[in-house]
């Protein structure tokens, strides 16, 4: 299996034909045919229903289509990277991220750092908490914000800030009558949907835990792999979602956002490497500083020391 089979199988897919797939990647129906008889040859099973009209993924080519959109999506990103890198004279200060800091003030904290650092190349790479770890040791990014505590001897972490979390509900949803805010325990009635489905331990295990705490046990638990599936499944009435409060500005008109009874909260949390001294490091947390004095934010401690 490599990259141009993967590429081949997603044509394919997204034109739902073989001939027109063909003339999309400009080459020849025949040799396109093989390629997918062999990648199904390897996995084991069909990837596409050839009888239905128009063909159609078979359910292991819907699971196989996740993760070769996900693969071929991360190489385009290294490409573009690689690219940037090569052509760029300018030092290089990478930051993770976990999706849903998009929604609190992680934009603004980057707009900020790049005006505060215009000589620097300063990029976004998306990942999970418990990948920033490695991320960081293996110096693949620079700085790391996230959602999930661990502890780790290379690794200074500080909570920057306990972020409220709210239920996420279907429009018209039985939980929703009068305006009162929505108590865990109404959930052991209800499917619960969590993200991310992996790598874990992740936010996922961090609701897990706030209803387990509750000793709430859900009717059902549907696990997914981001936040934006989190929400359509909301809004088609599949169950309801604990999602950080900042989530609310999306603005959905199919969701309704409400408090929670138990005050719950999720941590946004910077992370870097112990040994790291670079003035892009402390550029950042510089920033950090003096917007927390902006919003009237109360600041860490770490903050507080270094730049109250």
């Amino acid at each position: 299996m490599d990259i141009r089979q993967l590429r081949y199988f997603l044509a394919v897919a997204a034109e739902r034909n073989f001939s027109r797939a063909a003339e999309r990647l400009h080459m020849a129906q025949p040799p396109l045919s093989r390629q997918i008889q062999q990648l199904e040859q390897e996995v084991g099973a069909p990837l596409f229903d050839r009888e239905s009209r128009p063909m159609a993924l078979t359910e292991a080519g819907r699971l196989f289509y996740e993760h070769a959109l996900q693969v071929t999506r991360r190489l385009d990103e290294l490409k573009a990277a690689m690219r940037s890198f090569v052509t760029s004279n300018r030092p290089r200060f990478v930051v993770g991220f976990v999706p849903s800091l998009l929604y609190a003030r992680l934009p603004d904290v980057i707009r900020e750092a790049r005006r505060a650092m215009p000589d620097v190349d300063l990029s976004l790479v998306e990942m999970m908490s418990i990948e920033q770890i490695n991320a960081l040791k293996e110096g693949r990014i620079d700085v790391g914000f996230g959602r999930v505590r661990f502890d780790d001897p290379a690794i200074q972490r500080e909570v920057l800030r306990e972020e409220r979390l709210v239920a996420a509900l279907p429009q018209g949803h039985r939980l929703l009558k009068g305006e009162k805010p929505i108590d865990l325990a109404a959930l052991a009635d209800e499917a619960v949907i969590i993200y991310p489905r992996e790598p874990r331990p992740s936010y996922a295990d961090q609701v897990l835990s706030l209803l387990g705490d509750q000793g709430i046990t859900p009717r059902v638990i549907h696990e997914v792999r981001e936040l934006q599936t989190a929400l359509g499944l909301v809004a088609a009435e599949d169950g309801i979602c604990i999602v950080p409060a900042s989530v609310h500005v999306m603005g959905r008109r199919d969701i309704v956002f409400r408090e929670l009874v138990q005050n719950a909260t999720s941590p946004i949390i910077i992370s870097h490497r112990n040994t790291d001294t670079s003035p892009h490091l402390a550029a950042m947390i510089g920033v950090i500083a003096k917007l927390y004095r902006q919003w009237g934010w109360p600041m860490p401690a770490r903050l507080r020391h270094a730049f109250g």
